[in-house]
């Protein structure tokens, strides 16, 4: 049985008001647009009273006497047609306008939850599904764009119903009284469709929510999926959560089938049944005027019909508060990336980096790092060596500023990490990671990375520094040649040289590399090898290793096991000592690894 979750219960309806009071401050740039939408939306309610009044004002003082006349006919049908012009313009002008501000309003949404997952920490990505985020941006957003024409809904239903009610007690107010008899039958359904729908609702976004999170896993590891034969296995658990989503919005079809549309028809019918037995029971007793009759039906057909629509939009409306309590919930998470002190300014001038007693936890409670001190000065190299898991790579997550750290201390030219701007670290710190990431676009796209500052002959410099440009040149259209998605037109080693010109480009100051050749093939390793010499000259460099023998020129290696530094010393140093590293080294080059 399938557990229910947060997501699975009942939205509360004070929870419902806070959600609907926020989203409303995301149209506060757009008021003046809404608030003339809303002013036609009135106007239309008026035009639907007097179109009415006019055919009853005929049928009764006309038609009924026989007093009509050619030129009474003409003004009565061109008063009707004038009213019913007024009405289609002003219809427009109430869409036009509402719908306008709503658009606008879900791109100002989109844009702020799109710049807030820039702000959010590491950790945020480590516990959330790709997949899951998408749906925030994308779907989520899309439902709140129709939740906003719910609002229109009940403002038109509103107007409506007032005008109508309005109409009828200046004709009747005794049968008019008696139509309000159905009003709380109306409330009734409508609090317990919006209680069993939320909960509806819920489940079925959760639902969506792991369906495009396998999707996306299903696209980006498809070559996987294929070379160990999963597919059929993966088609299996994806029919599962397609069939577990198919459920829930079943749920909601039932749910809407019965408690709209039929419910406010059957109120409907039988409020025409009252207005008709009415009018019945006077004609028994003197004359009934056919276009009152006409007019009345006309205004309860008014004052029920705006109800159907907002029932119908209920569902809309709770769709939108799931969605909008999901949008809500990113853009209020706390994760954010580490913060720098307020008052910094400081520059990196040197480059010289020293740890003191660092410790750090992913979790809060398991240390991966623990009491890490080293010193690298400008200009050399600081080499970082473990078996997997042993804290390598959580050294560059806190010294990058991706994970937030609270024990020790971090300090660039002697100055704390956290006292410099982001901005300042970012442009003085040139990161290559294992895997290189290529952005859709071209060559000279993928090394700018739309930094306007960089020019197009120091792209081609960066590329000619790190040898990029030996395959770059030789390709039809060089540094426009295009890059799609992943850069997956190009080898490994030649999207590695991409990556090393676009750090070099910002020329910086300290170099970090994340195990930057592990994954080149041998065929372009000596061209990466000569390539990261070059990027190491007068930069103070630290560098996960996985091959040992790209670091024997370090200045120091740090031997790691379960987040601690068990050896340090150069690479003669470690392999006289008979150690961990000496056992690594002899492992890799009697050809069991490597």
């Amino acid at each position: 049985m399938e557990q229910n979750t947060n997501w699975s219960q009942s939205i509360p309806f004070k929870e419902q008001i806070k959600v609907v009071k926020r989203i409303f401050s995301f149209g506060a740039p757009f008021k003046s647009r809404f608030f003339m939408g809303i002013f036609f939306g009135v106007l239309l309610a008026i035009t639907n009273v007097i179109l009415p009044r006019i055919l009853q004002t005929f049928m009764d003082d006309y038609l009924a006497t026989q007093t009509a006349t050619t030129r009474i006919i003409a003004f009565f049908a061109l008063a009707y047609f004038g009213v019913t012009l007024i009405k289609i313009i002003v219809w427009y002008l109430n869409l036009y306008l509402f719908n306008l501000a709503s658009e606008k309003t879900i791109e100002n949404i989109r844009n702020k939850i799109f710049s807030k997952l820039h702000t959010l920490g590491m950790r945020f990505y480590d516990q959330t599904p790709a997949g899951s985020i998408v749906t925030r941006v994308t779907n989520d957003t899309e439902t709140i764009k129709e939740f906003w024409e719910v609002f229109l809904t009940v403002l038109q239903g509103v107007f409506g119903v007032v005008a109508s009610f309005v109409a009828m007690a200046f004709l009747n107010l005794k049968i008019t009284l008696w139509i309000m008899l159905f009003i709380p039958a109306l409330l009734v359904v409508v609090w317990y469709y919006q209680k069993y729908s939320s909960t509806i609702y819920r489940s079925m976004r959760e639902k969506l929510s792991v369906l495009n999170t396998k999707l996306a896993e299903s696209i980006s590891g498809m070559s996987i999926i294929q070379q160990f034969r999963q597919e059929k296995r993966l088609q299996k658990d994806f029919e599962k959560t397609n069939s577990s989503y198919f459920d829930s919005r079943y749920a909601m079809v039932k749910a809407n089938a019965l408690l709209l549309g039929p419910i406010i028809n059957l109120l409907d019918t039988l409020a025409l049944v009252v207005v008709l037995s009415f009018f019945g029971y006077d004609a028994l007793n003197g004359a009934v005027g056919v276009g009152v009759i006409y007019a009345f039906t006309s205004y309860v057909r008014n004052f029920f019909n705006p109800m159907v629509r907002m029932m119908d939009s209920l569902s809309i409306f709770q769709d939108g508060i799931v969605s909008s309590s999901r949008v809500l919930k990113v853009l209020d998470n706390q994760e954010l990336t580490p913060q720098q002190a307020a008052d910094s300014h400081a520059k990196v001038k040197e480059g010289k980096i020293e740890f003191k007693n660092v410790s750090f936890s992913y979790d809060g409670k398991k240390k991966v790092l623990n009491n890490i001190t080293f010193t690298a000065h400008p200009g050399e190299t600081v080499a970082l060596v473990g078996h997997t898991g042993s804290g390598k790579s959580s050294i560059i997550n806190v010294m990058m500023r991706f994970y937030e750290f609270f024990e020790g201390e971090i300090l660039i030219d002697g100055i704390s990490i956290k006292k410099y701007p982001i901005e300042e670290l970012r442009s003085k710190m040139g990161l290559v990671l294992q895997d290189s990431f290529l952005f859709y676009g071209t060559i000279k796209d993928n090394i700018r990375l739309k930094n306007p500052a960089i020019s197009d002959r120091q792209i081609e410099a960066a590329a000619q520094f790190v040898q990029a440009d030996t395959f770059i040149e030789q390709l039809p259209d060089q540094y426009d040649s295009k890059v799609i998605e992943r850069g997956a037109s190009y080898s490994s080693g030649q999207k590695q040289l991409i990556s090393f010109a676009s750090t070099i480009v910002t020329d910086p100051k300290i170099l970090i590399l994340d195990e930057a050749t592990a994954n080149i093939d041998t065929e372009t390793e000596a061209l990466i090898q000569e390539g990261l010499i070059r990027m190491r000259q007068g930069r103070t460099t630290l560098a996960i290793a996985h091959r040992l023998s790209t670091i024997r020129d370090a200045d120091m290696i740090l031997v790691l096991d379960h987040g601690e530094i068990i050896e340090r010393g150069t690479h003669d140093e470690l392999v006289e000592k008979n150690g961990v590293y000496h056992e690594m080294y002899r492992l890799q080059n009697s050809g069991l690894v490597d």
